[in-house]
């Protein structure tokens, strides 16, 4: 028979039907009740195994861990917590587990401890929680952009350009390692290695997407990206993936709307699609908060932190009236700050951010017109000479989750401001020939997806909301 998902299975009303499941014993009592997990939702069905006519070989195999196939019939439940049961007519076990061996005991794990068996962690409720949520914001990130009208473009992933002029990249060659060549100054020799030339892995699609919107308007890149940023804290990766939308004939307002829209929406589907496990994740913050001093802990549920996203519209500041804003708060007067703030041009911190999301404005803000000085080359300069036309929209519990900004469109700006930053213009050339032939108004913005499942679930740590993560002196898997 047809295997049949236990999502699905949960929802069915019972009419006595003859169903076959497959999935994993989470636990199995009194020789007679199997709760089996497939993945398909956190909620196990229960298994009713008659065990005077089930043989005793049987019956020992199953064990915690074991993949079973139970075909049986669907009836109304007698128990607490669950409306329907299958009581069993064959139990086959498809992949035996050693219960004493297996690491994920029926108990409740650290999340320290699951990240050393990441492997085995999605058998968990938490990560299949945060997994089936991940893969909801991932199809409505294509959904919204695909309803907009917008091109999906997969930009490259080895470049041999660095978008952001930070100099943090992966090295890529095929070099043997042990016997470099090396030129008559005795530097690397590039010209020898595959591509010919020094390349490395791509941390950000944005230069290669303002290309492709100079021709098709309005698209959009979605992929992995690298960073070889040392720096082990809750909310970095060495590879993490961006959404990277760039639009032709776009200002600055456009830009921060479609932001806005953007997530909305798909805040939206999650709670739509998910809530379910959405709401499993709250129950667990609110456990985890107990935790910790009172001072310490979310105003908001992760529900309603999510609700007060959607619920209302983003407060749009600019970096001028926000450095007042913070300048003149008791927070920072009291020195409650660990960044004082005392002067225009400092680089705003989380705490900040947060400070004008959760205290200030009570509401998800978009800051706009930052000192040039603290932002990349490829943004457009305002006319008043010190500020670009940037903006960076904050959450609450988390600071920053979208940077995005005009694009200088202007070709003299442009190369000025480049060598001004010591940015390669010749290397560069063929980005500047968007400039030199049909050159408009664009903008754009980079939105980092684990940061963005990090705030839909409610988890604490980056390291939790993608499978396998890379970080420094971290490659396991």
């Amino acid at each position: 028979m047809t295997r049949v998902r236990i999502k699905d299975i949960l929802k069915t009303t019972p009419t006595n039907q003859t169903i076959t499941v497959k999935g994993w014993v989470r636990t199995f009592r009194n020789n007679s009740f199997i709760a089996l997990n497939d993945g398909s939702t956190n909620n196990n069905l229960q298994i009713v195994v008659d065990f005077t006519a089930t043989p005793e070989e049987i019956l020992k195999r199953i064990a915690t861990g074991a993949a079973i196939s139970a075909t049986g019939t669907l009836i109304a439940s007698q128990g607490k917590g669950q409306t329907v049961e299958v009581k069993a007519t064959s139990v086959e076990i498809i992949g035996d587990s050693d219960a004493e061996k297996y690491p994920l005991q029926p108990k409740k794990h650290s999340l320290e401890f699951l990240r050393e068996i990441a492997h085995l962690r999605f058998r968990t409720n938490t990560f299949g929680a945060v997994f089936r949520v991940r893969n909801s914001l991932a199809f409505a990130v294509h959904k919204f952009f695909n309803e907009k009208g917008f091109l999906y473009i997969h930009t490259p992933i080895i470049s041999a350009s660095d978008a952001e002029g930070a100099g943090e990249t992966f090295h890529v060659t095929n070099f043997d390692l042990n016997n470099i060549p090396k030129d008559e100054a005795g530097k690397v020799d590039h010209k020898q290695d595959f591509f010919g030339r020094s390349v490395n892995l791509t941390v950000s699609g944005q230069l290669e997407g303002e290309l492709a919107a100079m021709a098709f308007s309005d698209i959009y890149t979605f992929g992995p990206t690298f960073r070889a940023e040392n720096s082990n804290t809750t909310r970095h990766l060495a590879e993490f993936w961006m959404i990277e939308p760039e639009m032709a004939f776009y200002e600055l307002k456009d830009n921060m709307d479609l932001a806005e829209e953007m997530l909305q929406y798909i805040i939206k589907y999650a709670l739509e699609n998910n809530l379910e496990d959405i709401e499993f994740l709250s129950q667990r913050l609110e456990e985890e908060e107990k935790q910790k001093p009172q001072n310490e802990r979310s105003e908001l549920t992760l529900l309603n932190k999510l609700k007060f996203c959607i619920d209302n519209n983003f407060e749009r500041v600019t970096y001028t009236q926000a450095i007042e804003i913070l300048r003149e708060s008791n927070h920072n007067k009291k020195k409650k700050f660990t960044y004082l703030v005392d002067k225009w041009g400092v680089d705003l911190q989380s705490e900040h951010e947060r400070y004008l999301v959760e205290k200030h404005f009570k509401k998800p803000v978009i800051l706009t017109d930052y000192p040039k000085e603290i932002k990349s080359f490829y943004m457009r300069q305002n006319d008043d000479g010190k500020t670009v036309a940037a903006m960076d929209i904050l959450f609450p519990g988390i600071g920053e989750i979208v940077g995005g900004s005009q694009r200088e469109e202007r070709l003299d700006k442009l190369e000025t401001r480049m060598k001004e930053m010591g940015i390669p213009v010749e290397e560069l050339s063929w980005y500047l020939d968007t400039r030199r032939f049909g050159t408009c108004l664009h903008a754009g913005f980079g939105l980092g997806f684990e940061r963005l499942v990090l705030f839909i679930t409610g988890m604490t740590n980056i390291r939790d909301v993608i499978p396998f993560p890379r970080t420094p002196k971290n490659c396991e898997f």
